[in-house]
Order: structure tokens, then sequence, then C-alpha cells
């Protein structure tokens, strides 16, 4: 699982060989969840509410750094770590 970030016990990571739409998944203890990068939002899954604010607030400050995350990704290239919410 290529990590992309961790804050507030969130792990952000993206897959190699996932499918589109673009997105990227959040895990917060046994919660998981994929969520769209454009408009960030949920695809499926699950998150407190207090995690879900939290992840969404993050994919909306870091979106363009997701997207040429995930073009990254499709190429083969190391993922680059984004900045945690602080």
């Amino acid at each position: 699982m290529p990590e992309i970030s961790r804050f507030f016990g969130i792990v952000i990571a993206m897959y190699y060989d996932d499918h589109a739409p673009p997105h990227f998944h959040a895990i917060y203890g046994s919660e998981k969840a994929e969520f769209r990068i454009d408009p960030p939002g949920v695809l499926k899954g699950r998150l407190s509410p207090r995690a879900l604010a939290l992840v969404t607030e993050w994919a909306s400050l870091h979106q363009a750094e997701l997207l040429e995350a995930w073009d990254q990704r499709t190429s083969g290239q190391k993922l680059p770590k984004i900045n945690p919410l602080r």
C-alpha cells in the first residue's frame, strides 16, 4: 500500500493498479473509504464524521497534488509524499 500521507491517525494511500476514476484510499483504524479526487468525495466505504471531514478538507487543499500523483501512478513512477493536514 503506497502511503502518500498520514495525519491524525488517518493513512492516505494510492494503489498502482487501481481503476478510474482518479481516487485515493483513506484508512482510519478499522474504517476504510475510497475518495474521488475531483471533486473530493466518498466513492465507497465509510469513515466516522470527524475523519470524513478531515480527509475531505485535506483532499480539497491538495487536489492538484493528488491528481499529479494519480498520473505518476499510472506511469509507474514513485508516488510523492503529500503534506499532512495540520
